[in-house]
């Protein structure tokens, strides 16, 4: 299948973008990226290009992938079907880009990713949900979060123009999210939602040889 490019690079610089949740987000996708200090990266689905600047900042040789020609990344180019060699990238990066393609294929996405990256994969979904939230820092402490939700998992996702499904919304399990992505060669390292950045659930993987 074909996938249409939802949105045009104006999109990226809606008020949706300049919101402090979106600039954790991207603080989070660096984090995991630096924890496992690689070299090279081919990210999916580049938006704006800050996390791809930054990481270039780094010292990291960065390939970006995308639908949206317009955002003109490296490679043009739909997650289900990467024009890469086997093992080309230490790391994949999709974030934010899986819930854009129907469930059915995100196994065929997954199977991708875990075929051109080397050693680790991070991706991120939406996990909205009720949220509970305390933060706190006391004297000579470091800053401490607590962070319980529950997600929407009695509601049925509508396709809403740009998500066709949604991580713990009826039907889209952790489990079975989890589940297709041993199936396609990917071993759970770290799955973790933050206090600053709730709506998202974040994984790092290791890639199977």
């Amino acid at each position: 299948m074909s996938h249409v490019q939802q949105v045009n690079r104006m999109h990226y610089r809606g008020a949706a973008y300049r919101s402090l949740d979106r600039w954790t987000s991207y603080w989070h996708q660096i984090d995991y990226v630096r924890k496992v200090a690689p070299t090279t990266v081919l990210e999916i689905g580049l938006g704006e290009g800050v996390v791809t600047r930054k990481l270039q900042w780094d010292g990291i040789t960065v390939t970006t992938a995308d639908i949206a020609e317009d955002l003109q990344p490296d490679v043009v180019a739909s997650v289900t079907n990467l024009p890469l060699d086997t093992d080309s990238f230490d790391l994949v990066l999709a974030a934010e880009i899986l819930e854009h393609i129907p469930f059915a294929e995100v196994p065929k996405a997954l199977s991708e990713i875990a075929r051109v990256a080397r050693k680790h994969v991070v991706i991120s979904v939406p996990h909205p949900g009720w949220v509970f939230s305390l933060t706190f820092k006391l004297p000579l402490m470091r800053r401490t979060s607590f962070l319980c939700k529950i997600p929407f998992f009695w509601k049925e996702h509508v396709f809403n123009g740009e998500h066709y499904w949604e991580l713990g919304k009826r039907g889209y399990t952790m489990r079975r999210f989890l589940s297709l992505a041993q199936d396609a060669g990917l071993t759970l390292m770290v799955t973790q939602s933050y206090a600053d950045d709730p709506a998202h659930q974040f994984f790092l993987f290791s890639v199977r040889s």
